[in-house]
């Protein structure tokens, strides 16, 4: 039996609450492959779509009347609930209908800690929330001092930094219910950030990458086997070239000549790649997969998907 962190992306919930639920009962299937396994597993989920819906739904609201703005490290903790919700309810059954109903199902909110001289603070670059025109954006930066940026020539909208996550504070609580066998939804949306202030742990406008946030967890838990959910199968290298190549089998080393290739997208395969890695590099023995939902089950028996070791 091996304990199984397993990173699952936002945009493969759905883009509502309805098809969320819907996807979550997909993505319960094959979670649930690897719990009959016998395999200890933790989900760690995206919240991208969903914490942006919540964020432009509380600006309207602002807009529309004598309205506060919810700040956003409460964004994230709403979609940490809900998107929570939907996988704890949809795994919970999808475990009842195979016999296995003893095996609780549980959803953790989860701050992580960041350091607040973390480069990433000075340079934001995370889009959140709706999208305004030049002028209203110029205006939004003096008033709140928040920072806007140009989108892809869709609109102005604010961008907030992206720190690495340092550590969990709720750790022990985690291990324990893991160690105990229970089924944990945690580091939901790459989790709440926060620093430590004074006597407490303050929210911080950020976003944590939500695999970087999973293989910080699947190293703190001690971990066997950490998994990233994407798309595609493989990871490739000359991606959708004609001599495009998938990899099954990677060294960190490896990975780290074709990254100086620039043979990984930034927005995409990059993060997932560089999280992988340093999951495989926490301690001897570890290893990371690459691989699509569909095949999470095959990639454990080594049919799929790429296994990145030291």
């Amino acid at each position: 039996m091996a304990k199984i962190v397993i990173a699952l992306g936002g945009n493969a919930l759905g883009n509502s609450a309805n098809e969320q639920l819907t996807k979550a009962e997909m993505a319960a299937k094959s979670i649930a492959d690897l719990i009959n396994a016998g395999h200890n597993v933790v989900i760690a989920h995206g919240n991208g779509p969903q914490v942006g819906q919540i964020r432009l739904a509380f600006e309207e609201a602002a807009a529309a009347g004598p309205n506060q703005l919810m700040p956003f490290p409460e964004c994230t903790a709403m979609s940490q609930g809900y998107i929570g919700y939907h996988l704890q309810q949809a795994i919970d059954e999808e475990l009842v209908t195979r016999g296995l109903k003893d095996i609780p199902v549980v959803s953790m909110l989860t701050q992580v800690v960041v350091d607040p001289e973390d480069p990433a603070f000075a340079n934001p670059t995370k889009p959140i929330g709706g999208y305004y025109d030049a002028q209203t954006a110029q205006k939004l930066m003096a008033e709140t001092g928040n920072v806007y940026k140009e989108d892809a020539g869709r609109g102005w909208r604010r961008v907030v930094p992206s720190p690495k996550p340092m550590d969990i504070y709720e750790k022990i609580s985690l291990k324990t219910l893991v160690d105990a066998g229970q089924v944990v939804i945690a580091c939901g949306g790459g989790r709440i950030p926060v620093v430590y202030q004074g006597t407490r742990y303050q929210g911080v406008d950020a976003v944590i990458d939500k695999d970087f946030a999973a293989a910080k967890m699947a190293s703190l838990i001690d971990a066997d086997i950490f998994i990233v959910l994407t798309a595609v199968d493989h990871v490739f290298v000359n991606f959708g070239k004609p001599n495009q190549v998938a990899l099954t089998d990677v060294t960190v080393a490896q990975l780290e000549n074709y990254i100086e290739e620039n043979q990984f997208a930034a927005g995409s395969m990059l993060p997932k790649v560089q999280a992988a890695m340093t999951f495989a590099n926490s301690k001897l023995g570890s290893k990371a997969i690459i691989v699509s939902l569909e095949q999470a089950s095959e990639a454990i028996s080594g049919t799929s998907g790429t296994v990145i070791h030291q």
